[in-house]
């Protein structure tokens, strides 16, 4: 049972380092494709801000060029306006100073859009690579950092399962030494009890064959002395035949039996007196027993020399 359980536990062990390993790997490959699609989708998205950028500009342009466009048209019409104006006036023969309109100044020039320098796309988007590629690199050291990091930690797990793998194979090596050593110890007690069980049976025997013996010899002398105590047991049948006569009162009137009644009840009473003294006599002398007992094994008890003070 102790060896499964032991077996167990290290399958139990084994299991959790394979988990850990396995969560690793998963962590590592979720950081590696993490960062590829960071390195692929930085240019992407920086591409189309570019885009958007080219086309803002474009936009501008489109709607400058049209607020050109808007500006000449309306200073035409202006221009045939005065012109009209100029050649309805030299038919009526009106010489008058034109009107001018204060809320427009004509002749003026649509303003010119600068031009500066170019913009140099290529340029842009080389130092934009160079910043992703510096970017993915500091990520992959941070990446490889963590894997070592990781690594170690790893290592460090296996170190200590194998240091208390190794631990607990040698408490299982004393466990199973102090074990050896009980079971040997009761293997021990127990041909002990059974020695002593089998030399005490035999004492039993012997002591059981011994008493046969005297019971066969007891009886042997009891068949000898029969007679001798057949004659005390007659005697003290005699005796109690003596003691206790046999009644005949069918002859008897009252006054004989109310006599035979009272003598009866006299002799009772006396045998219970009888009894009554043979009982304090017996007590008096188991207590002057005791007592004298007591007495001896106070004597016994104190040493030579220092026998005073005793009981009286």
């Amino acid at each position: 049972m102790q060896t499964i359980a032991s077996n167990s536990h290290d399958f139990c062990e084994y299991a959790e380092c394979v988990q850990s390993i396995n969560a690793l790997m998963c962590r590592l490959m979720l950081d590696i494709l993490v960062a590829y699609i960071d390195l692929f989708s930085l240019p992407l998205v920086r591409c189309e801000e570019e885009e958007d950028i080219v086309e803002n500009e474009e936009e501008e342009e489109v709607e400058e060029i049209e607020e050109e466009e808007e500006m000449e048209e309306e200073v035409e019409e202006v221009e045939e306006e005065e012109e009209e104006v100029e050649d309805g006036a030299e038919e009526n023969g009106e010489d008058s100073k034109p009107k001018t309109k204060t809320g427009f100044v004509p002749g003026l020039a649509p303003p010119k859009i600068p031009e500066g320098e170019k913009v140099d796309f290529d340029d842009i988007h080389r130092k934009r690579m160079e910043k992703d590629l510096n970017e993915l690199g500091t990520l992959i050291e941070a990446h490889f950092e963590k894997r070592k990091k990781e690594e170690e930690e790893l290592l460090s797990l296996t170190d200590r399962i194998e240091k208390r793998r190794s631990d607990r194979a040698e408490q299982m090596k004393i466990r199973a030494e102090r074990e050896k050593e009980r079971q040997n110890k009761v293997n021990e007690e127990k041909a002990r009890k059974e020695d002593e069980e089998a030399k005490k049976k035999a004492d039993d025997d012997a002591r059981k064959k011994m008493i046969l013996s005297n019971l066969s010899f007891t009886g042997y002398k009891q068949t000898q002395t029969g007679p001798k105590r057949q004659t005390e047991r007659e005697k003290k049948k005699k005796i109690l035949n003596e003691r206790r006569k046999e009644l005949t009162i069918d002859h008897m009137r009252e006054d004989a039996l109310k006599e035979k009644a009272k003598e009866l009840w006299e002799r009772v009473h006396q045998l219970e007196a009888e009894k009554f003294e043979l009982q304090y006599q017996a007590t008096k002398q188991k207590y002057e027993v005791t007592v004298l007992r007591n007495r001896v094994s106070d004597h016994q008890k104190i040493p030579k020399g220092k026998k005073r003070g005793l009981r009286k």
